[in-house]
């Protein structure tokens, strides 16, 4: 078991060891950094910028960053992929579905690398995985067993599990596209799913309310800017609710969720400052194929699990890679 590593993120000027690999010298290069959220992936961006220090690129010394967030809303960021269009950054790093898109809509010349985003081909954002064409490449969320994996954590925890609602960002693509592929497993497994559908924050008042009133034995959050943004405040109506909840960010569980269980964040970001890398290099983005995760992780919140009266089984608890206690 290891435990939880708190990492502190300074969204503005960081300052790192100088001892780094020699970068081209004469020019500071920048950054833009485009989420559609807030700031919630505290350590996935932590391992980014680690990630770039550790390839030589110190913010403060021959890199700068351009950073913005857009608060859940989505119209604000073909404003904010504008603005880092005007400012003529060198590389836009994204997060999330919703971001590159905006991005691509705004240029076609500076090159867009994606830390994390759902379904880069369905969403129309690459030509083709292996070879993305324009000026988009990066990380992709996508695994085809991501949806029945998690049903069948929650069914091994909960036996008798009947139904699963399931809470999703309907704007986003790759959200609707997990829940779609939930909702094919579900069939499979004989669990009824079912949609709970928010577009804004506005919307979970009222999907907390037909969880009420629908009594499902479990719920599932597909990862998101959006969810991710309200993921206390989703765990808090789990826990309040006595309802087994599974998210795909590991943060949702240090936020008092009961699992979690997806990509490992981390891992992706630190993939994607590689790319950076090689972009600020002279590689074309074109010439970099599309990655998909390698490394999944299973995250369990023990405290929650007491104080829901549930006890993991010992062949869960195996496969944990965390235990939060």
């Amino acid at each position: 078991m290891r435990r939880r590593k708190f990492v502190t993120l300074l969204v503005g000027a960081a300052t790192w060891p100088l001892a780094a690999r020699a970068q081209p010298v004469g020019k500071r290069y920048t950054i833009g950094y485009l989420g559609a959220g807030s700031l919630v992936l505290v350590e996935a961006i932590a391992a980014f910028t680690d990630a770039l220090r550790e390839l030589g690129w110190i913010e403060g010394k021959n890199v700068a960053f351009e950073r913005r967030f857009a608060e859940n809303q989505p119209e604000r960021l073909a404003e904010f992929a504008a603005e880092l269009v005007h400012l003529n950054v060198d590389v836009i790093v994204t997060e999330g579905t919703l971001a590159p898109l905006a991005a691509k809509r705004a240029t076609s010349a500076i090159p867009i690398v994606m830390a994390v985003a759902g379904d880069p081909l369905g969403s129309g954002l690459v030509e083709s995985l292996a070879r993305p064409g324009g000026n988009v490449t990066g990380m992709s969320l996508m695994a085809p067993e991501l949806g029945g994996k998690r049903l069948e954590f929650l069914k091994e925890l909960v036996p008798r599990l009947g139904r699963v609602a399931v809470l999703w960002n309907a704007t986003n693509p790759y959200a609707a596209l997990l829940y779609e592929q939930t909702q094919a497993a579900g069939r499979t497994l004989g669990i009824e799913v079912q949609s709970l559908e928010v577009r804004s924050p506005d919307d979970f008042d009222s999907a907390f309310e037909t969880v009420r009133q629908h009594h499902p034995n479990a719920l599932i959050t597909v990862e998101d800017p959006l969810t991710g943004s309200n993921q206390k405040r989703i765990a808090d109506f789990a826990a309040i609710d006595r309802l087994p909840s599974l998210f795909g960010y590991r943060e949702s569980v240090s936020a008092g969720g009961l699992m979690s269980y997806g990509a490992n964040f981390a891992d992706l970001f630190r993939r994607a400052a590689g790319y950076v890398d090689k972009i600020l290099k002279g590689v074309k983005p074109a010439d970099l194929p599309v990655q998909q995760p390698t490394k999944f992780e299973l995250v369990i919140n023990l405290k929650t699990a007491k104080a829901l009266g549930l006890e993991f089984p010992a062949s869960i608890l195996a496969r944990a890679d965390e235990l939060i206690e």
